[in-house]
């Protein structure tokens, strides 16, 4: 469950949203203003401001980098309560002055009477009801504990007084916890709002220009607008969360983006809310950072039904003060729907990682061919370079030939003997030349003779390799006792054409 901070209740203008987006907070104060039916990003004109934070726009924030949001049904101590973490803002509503009905942290001091009933009725039926006037009263009362325990159900307390209603708002309530969310980091100027849409991430891209195209129309079709996707990200339960700005063009050629609290107030106007619902969208919000204000006042005031010192220690443990800000949980519907958003960021992280491992193996594979290549080039290289200097070689002969030797010429020759002469020196650096190379064919030869000592043969392919011997072995035995039966068959062949040659022999003597 979200959490609202007291967004009074009223009925809402032509141009005016009805309730602050499922999954955030009311805001701090209201303020009423009116709207004409076409789409203007000028500032809306104030007829009136009420509350802590009284404002001329319709301004919120949005914790959609967190652990995104979901839709449901407004409960609570206030009005516009969702079911989803993400906090709708600290946003002011547009709609008219009305008598708040429903009491709120920051509500006005004319609900306090109504507070005061409702504290009452509550001790009342957890600790001394009077409804049967008998001993069964206070077995009522623990039934009444029981129910304020868990956060459901009616407490009857006396006959002539409805019973409380106990909601998992109650501060009897035992299944709540603080998590953290994501604050973020985005300006008013940056012009991003969150559209959540009840539908999968795989529809949602495969139909993007035609959902680009509609959210133009629903702006008015002017041409001077542009839509833009800033990011797709899957949610659970087959929702998906699509963050979108527009860019304004000036007729000399500037253009700007729609600050996202003017595009989200034309969004949360009544016959422009209606045009989305069609579209699939469940929740808008806006993402834009909190001032230090808006922090400090968050966290000064304990969201309701939530232990103050529980909110100080989750102050206390936040692990990253500046990115993180705490966020009550309540219910264990709540708890589910974090777990499933949970497990939707790990998948994405995953899938994220699968990529990044596969991009580092191509890398590999290719500075691997790429070095394979280096070194073929190298030689190549050296090999054009012995090449290119036989030619010269050869091109300076015959551009010398038949010229005597220069001075230049005898110099250098005569350098080329002295050293020829210091190399061939026993004592001097042919020696040392043929003491290296012993020393280079000893190493060879002893490393040839580790290697031969480590080398060894694996199991299985010594296992194939008998395999094949063994069949080997047996094809030629078959081969040998087949040559075998051909010389026998063979040796009586000659043996009956001796005979036969006797016998003709003998005949023609």
């Amino acid at each position: 469950m979200a959490f609202n901070f007291g967004a009074p209740s009223g009925t809402s203008g032509s141009a005016a949203a009805t309730a602050a987006p499922a999954g955030g907070f009311g805001g701090f104060g209201t303020t009423s203003t009116t709207a004409g039916s076409a789409f203007s990003f000028s500032a809306p004109t104030n007829t009136g401001t009420t509350g802590l934070f009284g404002g001329t726009q319709n301004k919120g924030f949005g914790f959609g980098t967190g652990f995104g949001t979901t839709t449901g049904t407004s409960t609570g101590l206030g009005t516009g309560l969702g079911t989803g973490l993400g906090f709708g803002g600290f946003n002011t509503q547009q709609q008219q002055q009305q008598q708040n009905t429903l009491g709120g942290l920051f509500s006005q001091p004319a609900q306090a009477p109504t507070q005061s009933n409702q504290l009452i009725n509550t001790a009342s039926a957890l600790s001394a009801p009077t409804l049967l006037g008998d001993e069964r009263d206070a077995i009522l009362a623990k039934w009444n504990q029981l129910q304020a325990f868990w956060g459901t159900g009616k407490g009857y307390f006396n006959n002539n007084i409805p019973p409380v209603e106990f909601t998992q708002e109650n501060p009897f309530c035992r299944f709540k916890a603080v998590g953290y969310s994501c604050m973020p980091n985005n300006k008013d100027e940056d012009g991003l709002v969150v559209l959540v849409f009840n539908k999968k991430e795989t529809d949602i891209r495969s139909q993007q220009q035609q959902l680009v195209e509609s959210l133009h129309k629903i702006l008015g079709g002017n041409q001077t607008l542009t839509v833009n996707v800033e990011g797709i990200k899957t949610l659970p339960d087959d929702q998906t969360e699509v963050v979108i700005y527009v860019v304004e063009r000036s007729p000399n050629g500037t253009s700007r983006r729609v600050p996202a609290t003017t595009l989200y107030a034309h969004f949360e106007q009544a016959n422009i809310k209606t045009q989305l619902q069609q579209l699939g969208v469940t929740l808008s919000m806006t993402r834009t950072e909190l001032s230090p204000a808006q922090i400090k006042q968050l966290l000064q005031n304990p969201p309701a039904g939530v232990d103050p010192i529980i909110w100080e220690q989750a102050k206390v443990d936040n692990p990253d003060s500046e990115k993180l800000i705490p966020v009550p949980m309540v219910g264990f519907k709540e708890l589910l729907r974090r777990l499933k958003v949970q497990d939707q960021m790990t998948k994405q992280h995953q899938t994220r990682l699968d990529i990044i491992s596969e991009d580092i193996s191509e890398l590999q594979k290719n500075q691997t061919t790429t070095m394979a290549k280096i070194a073929q080039y190298k030689r190549k290289l050296m090999d054009l370079s012995h090449r290119t200097l036989q030619v010269l070689i050869k091109q300076e002969i015959q551009r010398k030939s038949g010229y005597a030797i220069q001075a230049d010429e005898e110099q250098l020759r005569v350098q080329l003997d002295t050293i020829q002469c210091e190399l061939n020196a026993p004592t001097q650096f042919k020696g040392r030349l043929n003491e290296l190379m012993s020393q280079i064919r000893m190493q060879n030869h002893f490393g040839a003779v580790k290697s031969e000592e480590r080398y060894y043969i694996d199991a299985d392919l010594l296992r194939e390799i008998k395999q094949h011997l063994k069949q080997q072995q047996e094809g030629l035995s078959h081969l040998i006792s087949i040559i075998k039966d051909d010389l026998e068959d063979i040796k009586l062949v000659e043996h009956g054409l001796n005979e036969a040659i006797h016998v003709r022999g003998g005949v023609f003597s």
